[in-house]
């Protein structure tokens, strides 16, 4: 039993062969199936062969047209002239592999015909090229020739000897000689002399003076005999060549018209582009002609130029085989798409749409999110810009407070070493003691001041929460939870410490120093677990701002039934951030706003399938009440006493809209399913049911997290003005 193999692979450009092929469903053939291979495990004669056919073909189909190989005995690459047509419209059917069975029929009758027509071709050939030398001829005409040689009037003689050799040729009379009467302008003309034939030279004829070929003697019932016979020949040799030559016209046309039926003509795509190379392989020019829907010609771009054309004009030019130019590269459009290629107006102001507007939506969710990538990265790149400015700022800052301070000590005398307070307090009301780490040079303290002095400004901002400084300073964050000084210490010079910061010398001098400090540090100044469960918590603060963000995106998507955990879990964790400090975490009424909001969304939508009544409608209907819904309603409801209004109203809302359906007339099925499910939506126990486990958060970087939190958050606040 033959085993079948069969693997899926994508592709981009199609590549196919120009060699021995004369159009682009030969080439297209040949590459979709290989070769016969012998079988090497089976004892009796056989071949395998394998095939290719599209599972799926995309909208936009390349064929990349070999027309280039390597000459082995040159050393050198050579482009092929060959000429390889291709048509405007390539019906695609016959290649889909839900068409592979009636393509095998009609591959194995194409197989038979080819045969067929091999022979025929031969058979007409031998009519054609008759004989046996280097020089032939159609029969047909050999029995025409040999005819008229047999009809010519036949020659009695030799015919070395059919003229006289005695006989004298007609001369004028030399005017000068002694037989001249007259003189040289006697007469106008000279005197021709009378030629004088002897007996036998008259006594011959010469029927065929000039020499055509002619038999010397035949009779006449000979020549009658071989005239018909010849000229009956003649007459079914021509039949035969005439018969042989409709034949193969039939199978022409057979094999021409064998994709044609209707069933193998519904996948039509659409010659769109063609890239046209001219020259040889070292050495060219390129050019495209391309179609215009709009204009309904094709468009030839040639470097800057752009000016219309022709079809002939292309087929000139690509086709190959005429001159030095031919298509290397097809760009075949699905025809059922015309929306690839044509203009979009807008249905309201019938305006031409452009730029992203006139994209499919999915394409155009793609660009958006590349540009909005690469707007990103430019952010990003601007603010590392803008931080490596402010970090050579305060090098050159403190180089001159450093050199001031030199300036103003008298002559002869080392300059005083700088105070060892210099960490400011962030409240004033709150007095700190004297840093206990003292650095080695006056740049140092110096940096620490302004960085820190910039920190405690952004600290005491009233920022919008799409602004919130903590996502890209933790020290903001632990001043504002009113750190302890050692910790605000140790994180600052950690900051300093960072060799990512290394710009230029002074930086690199400050590095250094930074370094040298914290490896000073001993352990009973700074509680190192004190100093781990500050920054523990501030990345459990990043942790719930990244399942806010995801989950406001989704729920900006309408992707309710994931915006939902994502929700869940970030209310759960910001809620115990919120127990330790107001500003350990984020607003709650903001999260607590999206998650009623995504709660109703997905019961309208839950409610909505229910209504249908069918399946597998129903079925998810309850799934969302019973898996999503049901079980978050306690979270609404946990303590009563310090529950919200709104979330109570929400709850209520919720139960209503589905205890509404009582006493309506539905479906035995419906109101079979509407029994078993109110008595879990009305439990007033608020025992909190187990979720599964939150979801895995991807791995932000600190710019690209603040950039995400606040874009969100903007489009979600101008989403709501505009609805109000």
């Amino acid at each position: 039993m033959r085993k079948k193999f069969e693997n899926t692979e994508t592709f981009g450009q199609y590549p196919l062969q120009v060699n021995g092929y004369k159009d682009l469903h030969e080439s297209l053939e040949a590459a979709m199936i290989e070769g016969d291979i012998e079988s090497l495990h089976s004892e009796k004669p056989g071949v395998s062969g394998q095939e290719h056919w599209f599972a799926e073909l995309p909208p936009v189909l390349t064929f990349e047209l070999s027309r280039f190989q390597f000459n082995q005995v040159l050393g050198r690459p050579e482009k092929i002239h060959n000429k390889l047509e291709f048509p405007a419209v390539l019906y695609l059917d016959r290649y889909l592999n839900r068409n592979r069975d009636i393509t095998r029929v009609k591959r194995r009758e194409m197989r038979r015909l080819k045969e067929h027509l091999l022979l025929l071709q031969q058979r007409l050939e031998r009519y054609m090229s008759y004989g046996s030398g280097p020089k032939r001829c159609p029969l047909a005409d050999v029995l025409e020739y040999t005819v008229e040689f047999a009809s010519s009037q036949p020659i009695l003689s030799s015919p070395s000897r059919a003229v006289d050799a005695t006989e004298p040729f007609s001369a004028s009379a030399d005017p000068g000689s002694p037989n001249s009467t007259e003189g040289p302008l006697s007469a106008p003309f000279p005197q021709q002399r009378v030629p004088v034939h002897k007996p036998l030279t008259q006594s011959r004829v010469l029927p065929n003076p000039l020499g055509q070929p002619a038999p010397r003697f035949i009779t006449e019932e000979e020549l009658r005999v071989l005239e018909g016979c010849l000229q009956r020949w003649r007459s079914e040799v021509e039949k035969d060549t005439r018969e042989l030559q409709g034949y193969i016209s039939r199978i022409h046309t057979t094999m021409e018209l064998m994709y044609s039926d209707t069933t193998l003509m519904q996948v039509p795509y659409r010659l769109h582009a063609v890239l046209v190379h001219e020259g040889q392989a070292s050495a060219g020019h390129y050019w495209a002609y391309i179609f215009s829907p709009q204009l309904q010609h094709w468009l030839k771009f040639n470097d800057v130029s752009v000016t219309k054309s022709t079809w002939e004009e292309l087929v000139r030019d690509s086709f190959g085989g005429y001159r030095n130019a031919s298509a290397y590269c097809l760009m075949y459009v699905d025809d059922k798409k015309p929306f690839l290629v044509q203009e979009k107006f807008d249905k309201e102001t019938g305006q031409m749409l452009s730029g992203l507007d006139k994209l499919p939506a999915d394409l155009k969710e793609y660009v958006k999110e590349d540009n909005r990538l690469f707007e990103k990265e430019l952010r990003e790149w601007d603010m590392l810009q803008a931080h490596r400015a402010a970090v050579e700022k305060l090098a050159s800052a403190m180089a001159g407070t450093s050199t001031e301070s030199e300036a103003a000590q008298p002559d002869g005398q080392e300059p005083s070493p700088p105070e060892s307070g210099v960490l400011p307090p962030y409240d004033e009301n709150v007095k700190y003691g004297q840093l206990t780490v003292c650095p080695p040079t006056p740049s140092t303290p110096q940096a620490i001041k302004l960085e820190y002095g910039r920190l405690l400004w952004l600290a005491q901002q009233d920022t919008s929460p799409e602004n919130d400084p903590r996502l890209l300073y933790v020290m903001v964050y632990l001043i504002k939870n009113q750190a302890p000084k050692t910790i605000l210490e140790r994180t600052l010079l950690t900051q300093f410490a960072d060799r990512d910061l290394s710009f230029n010398e002074q930086c690199k001098n400050i590095m250094k120093v930074a370094q040298e400090k914290l490896h000073s540090i001993r352990p009973e100044e700074v509680n190192i677990e004190e100093y781990e469960t500050w920054h523990r918590d501030y990345h459990n603060f990043r942790e719930t701002t990244v399942f806010l963000m995801i989950g406001l995106e989704l729920f900006q998507k309408e992707s309710y039934v994931e915006a939902l955990m994502y929700l869940i879990y970030s209310y759960q964790y910001n809620k115990k951030l919120l127990s330790r400090g107001p500003y350990r975490g984020h607003d709650k009424e903001l999260i607590a706003h999206y998650r009623r909001e995504c709660l109703l969304r997905l019961n309208e939508h839950a409610a909505a399938l229910f209504q249908s009544g069918e399946e597998p409608e129903l079925s998810d209907g309850m799934t969302i009440m019973n898996e999503l819904v049901v079980p978050c309603l306690p979270l609404l409801l946990a303590n009563e006493e310090q529950a919200e209004e709104r979330d109570m109203a929400a709850v209520e809302d919720i139960r209503n809209r589905w205890c509404s359906y009582l006493g309506q007339e539905m479906e035995p099925k419906l109101q079979e399913t509407l029994t078993d499910f109110l008595p879990k939506l009305l439990d007033c126990s608020v025992e909190t049911r187990s979720f599964r486990d939150p979801p895995r958060l991807p791995s932000l970087s600190t710019l690209e997290l603040r950039e995400r939190f606040s874009r969100v958050l903007t489009s979600l606040r101008q989403t709501s003005a505009k609805e109000r």
